[in-house]
């Protein structure tokens, strides 16, 4: 997939993970991870809410609601993380979020909104492999270098391996949207665009870590 190509050409590390496996990440920096998902979960539910609202039909609304749903789920997870911190959920709203933490899902609800159904599904298909690596990194190094427990890191363990059936799902959407004439150019783009995203996440919160 010409996509995934792209994006594994363009990463160039995760220095916020090196750093929390090296038990380097100070505990208040682990509230404010907490604090920027909180509202990028919320957002991307939304996202996928009104994708689902746009594109109803199979396969394309049965892929946005089921994701909308494990967004909800993981929202829960989110909560049981944050408490092992000592942080409510008034904690988590309160939080001050970083600009360029917050790109990501800004990005995924203009696309939601204004974007193609196959632009979204190809830009999350084409980075889950990345993102599904960093959770599950992320798990093992809070277990490992911080003491948490199996249920404390549910919300990473959870988006570490991909939906069942996600893929099949994702390559229906993208392949009946470009039958329909969906720009490929632009669905690509869409997919490079997320990846970079992503990595202003992950960047923003190693700023100033060490």
């Amino acid at each position: 997939m010409r996509a995934r190509e792209d994006i594994a050409a363009a990463a160039s590390g995760n220095r916020f993970l090196d750093l929390l496996e090296a038990g380097e990440i100070p505990r208040e920096r682990l509230a404010s991870l907490a604090g920027e998902e909180y509202r990028i979960v919320g957002s991307d539910r939304r996202s996928f809410a009104l994708l689902a609202s746009r594109y109803p039909d199979p396969p394309a609304g049965t892929l946005f609601l089921s994701l909308a749903q494990g967004e909800a789920q993981a929202l829960v997870l989110l909560q049981n993380f944050a408490e092992s911190l000592g942080e409510s959920e008034k904690d988590l709203r309160a939080h001050e979020p970083r600009p360029f933490a917050q790109a990501y899902p800004a990005f995924l609800a203009q696309r939601a909104a204004f974007g193609t159904a196959s632009e979204v599904a190809l830009a999350m298909l084409a980075n889950l492999e990345e993102w599904g690596s960093y959770c599950g990194r992320t798990a093992a190094a809070l277990r490992a270098r911080y003491g948490f427990s199996e249920a404390d890191v549910g919300f990473f363990e959870f988006f570490a391996e991909p939906p069942p059936g996600f893929e099949g799902q994702a390559m229906a959407v993208i392949a009946g949207g470009l039958e329909a004439g969906d720009d490929p150019e632009e669905v690509v783009r869409a997919a490079r665009l997320l990846h970079v995203y992503e990595t202003a996440f992950w960047d923003s919160l190693a700023e100033g870590a060490r």
